[in-house]
This record gives structure tokens, sequence and C-alpha cells, in this order.
């Protein structure tokens, strides 16, 4: 089927009590194998790509790619422009043939953050884009984008913040980490309850890989609808290739390398799918 946008995906989830899983492709191989791990698992599915890997490649090319797999794929594959990191990048990204959005402003003040997002959201109204958006710092690094403290979400603002942008999703900061945590992250599961009895839209987990699957569990349960998994991906796929190269050293063809990656990394989608309990409801 052609490329579907996540806006009934995500209210989907929410009314079936799982979330979708969104994962971040780098390149070919990666969207082959997360497609596949869909197609096998009948789960709906978010490719991502982030500024860093548009810079990389090219929307135009990742856009081909994505919609390429999901024309031959049976079950429902948005392409999503995750972080993105500004307005002119979320309009580019629209005009090109994503049919996810996120802006991210949460870098800003709170006024320049509803300001920016409500500019993307006036742009994507008209071609039925939905938009994410993130309130509050998820910590670490993502890409280029590094934030140098937590700032969990705070629910009053994330009602008013819902309210004035029209936003259809919203990226929530309850102490996860973009990349591998350096020990056990400690989530403020109550703040993300408090957070769902004040926001009707669906709500959205990042910095999901390194958590544990009781974590992701218990918050898709308090109201999250898609998580969020990259780091994860990048490592399996890069670890496949060094054990083949360990193991036969002399390997140039870089083909090669692309058979190991992708079923590493269509194992590690498939499990984070039934973490999240979207298998089957494709």
């Amino acid at each position: 089927m052609s490329l579907v946008t996540s806006k009934e995906m995500l209210l989907d989830a929410q009314k079936g009590g799982y979330a979708v899983g969104a994962f971040n492709a780098e390149n070919m191989e990666m969207v082959k194998a997360i497609v596949a791990a869909a197609e096998e698992l009948k789960a709906p599915v978010m490719i991502q790509t982030t500024p860093s890997t548009i810079n990389y490649g090219t929307l135009e090319t990742y856009t081909a790619l994505v919609h390429a797999e999901a024309k031959n794929a049976s079950v429902p594959v948005a392409l999503h422009l995750d972080h993105g990191s500004s307005f002119d990048l979320a309009v580019r990204a629209i005009r090109v043939g994503y049919t996810s959005i996120m802006i991210d402003g949460s870098g800003s003040g709170f006024e320049e953050n509803i300001d920016v997002t409500r500019r993307v959201v006036a742009v994507a109204a008209p071609n039925q884009i939905p938009v994410e958006a993130e309130l509050g710092k998820v910590g670490g690094k993502e890409d280029d984008l590094e934030a140098e403290a937590d700032t969990n979400t705070d629910p009053a603002q994330a009602a008013e913040f819902v309210e004035r942008t029209g936003i259809s999703s919203l990226a929530v900061a309850i102490g996860t980490a973009h990349g591998f945590y350096v020990g056990t992250p400690v989530l403020d599961k109550e703040r993300l309850s408090e957070i769902r009895k004040v926001v009707e839209i669906p709500l959205v987990l990042h910095g999901a890989s390194g958590l544990s699957d009781e974590d992701v569990i218990d918050c898709v349960k308090r109201g999250i609808c898609k998580v969020n998994f990259a780091t994860e991906l990048r490592a399996a796929y890069t670890d496949a290739v060094k054990a083949l190269l360990k193991e036969k050293p002399e390997t140039f063809d870089p083909k090669a390398f692309g058979k190991v990656g992708i079923p590493a990394v269509k194992k590690l989608v498939m499990d984070r799918m039934k973490v999240c309990g979207c298998d089957g409801r494709a």
C-alpha cells in the first residue's frame, strides 16, 4: 500500500491500548529490515529520519526509499521527520512526501516553541499531515542536538501547549534520554499519568533504546501511543557488520554487510514491536 499518515495509526493505538513502534533508518537496508519486521508481525509502523540522516542523504532519497518499500507492503507505513530542527525543514519534508512531521522547538522558550509549532501545523493542516511536537527536554544526544540537562514536561503547560498549537501528538519528557543509558534510568511515570489526565491527544516516548521491556510496557499502559527507537538499531546493524569482518576480514563487498545487517535489525524491530503491543494490529 502507499504511504499513510500517522494520525489514524496513533488514534487506533490510543483506543487499543498499545503503541506504534517508530524506528529510525539510516540506509536502504534498515528501511527494508523495518518493513520486513512489520510485514511478518502484521504491525503498523513508522520509519523516521533525523536532520543529520537527511543531511547524509536527502529528503528526496529517503522519501523514495520508504515509498518503494511501502508500496509493496500490506501493512500501513508512515514516513516521519524526527526532531525536525526548523520550520523550513518541516515544510520541505511535507513538500517531498513525508506523511508525518515532528517540529522540535523544545530547546527554545515556551512561547517560542508554541510559535514555531503553530506555524508548522498551519502548513501541514491543508495537506492533512499530522504534527508531533516536544515539550520539556529529553536528555542525552540525538544527532547534533544535545540537552545539557533533563527538564521534565509540566502537565499544566502540556495542556496549554496542545490547546494553543493544534498538534496531533505530544512527545513528553519523563526522564528518558537519547542514546544508550549510563546506569539505570529512573522514569517519572506518575508525571506521565498526570499528563495523560489533561492531554487528550496521543503521547510519544522518545529515548526508548536501552529501557527495560517492563518500563516501556508500563509507559504504554499510562498513555504512550508511539515509542521511538534509534540507537539500538544502529548498534544492531553495526555489530552484525563487525562480527562479519571479524570472521571474514577479507570481505569487501558492501552487499555482504547489508545481508548480515538486515536480519539483525529486523529481529530487534520485531522484539520492540512485541513490547509495544502493536503486533497483529495492522
